[in-house]
Order: C-alpha cells, then structure tokens, then sequence
C-alpha cells in the first residue's frame, strides 16, 4: 500500500499553505469549534494576529478571542456573530478590540466554519483586518458633512442679511450691485480659507490680509497681534465685518486719502473658559469723518452680522483723527 504523505493536502505542500498564511497581512486564527464558554479556544495565530494585539504566541494558544474584548467593545455586533455562528453560517462583522497594551482598535472579522465530510463543524477560522485607520476616515467624512450642513445653513442665513442690509443701505441700482457682489465676492474668499484648512478654521491675520493686503504698499496698512485661528461660525461673520471696514476706508476713510492709514491691532483677552477676541480698528490721516446720514458703510452688517451672530460688542466712534472701531468677540473655550 502507498505511504500517505500528511504533509500535503489535494497535492499542495502543507507547509507552503503555512508560509502564505504566516506571510498574509490579515490577522488569522483558528480556534475550536465550541462557542459556549470558556471556548472557542485558539488553537493557531499567525504573526500578523500577535503584531496587531501585542500578544505573544504562548499567551493567546488556548485562550478564547473573548479576551480581546472590553468595555467599549459593542455586545450587539457579538450578538450578531454568535447567531450566525450557532446556524453553521459565515460571519462578517466588526467590533472594537483592546491590544495587550490597553489601546484599542477597530477590527473587522471574516469567521468561516471547517466542517468534516459528515457536515460537522470542527474549528473556526478567523481573517481580522485593523480597519481603525478607515473607521476614523469614516467618521471624520460624516463630521465633515454634518459640518458643511450647518456651515451651508449659515451661510444661506448670512446671505439673506447681506441682501437685506445691502438693498436698505443702497440708493441705486448700481450702488446696489457693486455693494453685493463685493459682500459675495468676500464671503466666498472667506470660505476659500476655511475650506483649504483642514481643521476647518481660518487665521485672523489671514481675514485680515484677505481685505487688505491690496492696499499695503508704502506702509499705509499695520497689522499686529497674536497667532489665532477661528472656527467657521465665527471667520464669517467676522470676515464681514472687515470687508466692510475696508470698503468704507476706500471710499470714505482713510484709503480715500493718499497719505491715510489704517491700523489694526488685537489680542486674545480673558479667563480660560471667557475668553474674547479684541481688535481695534484705526484710520489716521484720511479725511474728516463725518457722521452718515443713513445707515451706510456697513453699519448694518455689523449689526445684524457680527453682533447678532457671534454675540460682539461693537464700539464705534468718530475721532478727530479718523474712524475708530472698538470690537470685542466672545470665544468662549476656544
């Protein structure tokens, strides 16, 4: 009678099926095949499985995978699993494990059952991916989205006050339009910034520089402050406003002027917890100001924008020198 070589199995060579499983990058197990307690029991992990959990060999052979599990691992997704598990059926799922070192992560099974030729199932062979990279990808998208949902509401919400604003503070038609379009123009520059960073922020000087930068040769434009970043609900209302101060320096304040100046300066004031943004708004050397007649160069922005929306205090004062604006924008935690 032939001798049966147990070293290959349907002409493969046992120890090749080994190399490719110990070669995978996929954790793999194999366990028994009882699922009541204590088992299933492992009987084989290969090296992907112990860098993935930070186990070594001898302390997970015989241990149930139960092991991995912890507080924050969902008992419904192993609800799922021990059904289909108890019917004889594949598994794909996934659950959150902890590693040897206390961290945890997301991992996604592939539980197929090894049955003799009679039907009975005599071991579990598990395939575990980490997926904790894409789940973070995942949620971030729909942070994402749940941000640009709101941001979109806000910004429906500010174009309708620009609108408003815009048709009260307008004696023309083409007064009208070129008053618009500039609020639009900054508006979508503003949501530029916000959207090219990726924590969804955009930096005061940055607002600033947006607005004025145009305007900054021969030195007639000062900027000074601190490094702040501010969150979207907060940039917008706030871009605003400095579209607005820069319009009324152009055409009636000190941009008006060839030796006119504007100075702005802010800081980060208050308690952790109560803090606020203040920045002062200078023009020098421009021509009188003059008290307006109506409600124009934005004074109904400020107003019904940056007050209304980010709860500021806004001072405003004539000086002998030129335009003063005092602003001061709660924060908050920020």
């Amino acid at each position: 009678m032939p001798h049966r070589d147990e070293s290959r199995s349907g002409g493969i060579d046992l120890r090749l099926l080994k190399a490719a499983v110990e070669a995978t990058g996929e954790a793999i197990l194999i366990t028994t095949a009882d699922l009541d307690e204590p088992g299933p029991r492992i009987e084989y992990a290969n090296s992907a499985f112990t860098r993935l959990t930070g186990y070594g060999l001898g302390e997970v052979i015989g241990r149930s995978p139960r092991f991995l599990q912890g507080p924050g691992t969902d008992r419904a997704a192993l609800d799922r699993a021990r059904v289909s598990l108890e019917a004889g059926e594949a598994f794909q799922g996934e659950a959150l494990n902890y590693r040897k070192d206390g961290s945890t992560y997301n991992v996604e099974w592939l539980i197929t059952p090894v049955r003799e030729a009679d039907g009975r199932i005599t071991h579990w062979v598990s395939a575990q991916r980490d997926v904790t990279a894409r789940r973070a990808y995942e949620d971030r998208q729909a942070l994402m989205v749940r941000e640009l949902h709101h941001r979109v509401k806000n910004t429906l919400a500010t174009v309708q006050a620009v609108l408003n604003a815009t048709v009260r503070s307008s004696l023309t038609m083409p007064e009208f339009t070129q008053a618009f379009t500039g609020r639009i123009v900054s508006l979508a520059r503003t949501h530029a910034l916000i959207t090219e960073d990726e924590a969804q922020v955009a930096s005061f000087e940055g607002l600033l520089r947006a607005e004025l930068d145009p305007y900054r040769e021969d030195g007639r434009i000062t900027l000074q402050g601190p490094a702040l970043a501010l969150p979207s609900e907060l940039a917008v209302p706030v871009s605003m406003a400095l579209h607005e101060l820069t319009t009324n320096a152009l055409r009636h304040g000190a941009l008006a002027h060839p030796g006119g100046r504007v100075a702005v300066t802010w800081s980060v004031e208050g308690e952790p917890g109560a803090r606020h943004l203040r920045w002062l708004w200078n023009e020098h050397d421009g021509p009188p100001p003059t008290l307006p007649t109506r409600e124009g160069f934005g004074t109904r922005l400020l107003n019904k924008i940056l007050t209304a929306q980010t709860a500021a205090e806004v001072d405003v004062a004539f000086d002998a020198d030129g335009l003063r604006v005092d602003v001061r924008v709660p924060l908050g935690s920020r």
